[in-house]
């Protein structure tokens, strides 16, 4: 059985910094490429950040470039989301996903598993 199980979300003020973890279960984790999505109230959910599997290239929203960074420690089974300079407009429920695939990673319906979610928010 896949489990995607996020963590580290919470109430942080405009500026501040967290960090999300998902740990992987259940799949070879390093023959996924993963991503971060994130879906704020009344909106779609919509593409944060993907990285391949061996973790060498990284890709990134224009909304979070420069202040995201995504990460994974395969030996972990653990990928990462480090944010920087939080905005309110970042506020959201944050979910990671995996897929098998190398293109279209900015789509939802190539992930075929998917975390929970961790419900961060930014105060102005």
């Amino acid at each position: 059985q896949v489990q995607l199980v996020e963590s580290g979300g919470g109430l942080v003020q405009t500026g501040g910094s967290l960090r999300l973890s998902c740990a992987a279960s259940g799949l070879p984790f390093s023959s996924y490429r993963m991503g971060w999505f994130r879906q704020a109230p009344g909106k779609e959910r919509e593409f944060v950040a993907t990285i391949t599997r061996s973790g060498g290239t990284t890709s990134y929203a224009d909304s979070v470039k420069g202040r995201f960074a995504i990460s994974r420690d395969n030996a972990k089974n653990t990928v990462y989301l480090q944010m920087n300079t939080l905005k309110p407009e970042d506020t959201a429920v944050y979910y990671c996903a995996s897929t098998p695939y190398r293109l279209g990673y900015t789509s939802i319906s190539v992930y075929n598993y998917w975390g929970q979610g961790t419900r961060v928010t930014v105060s102005s």
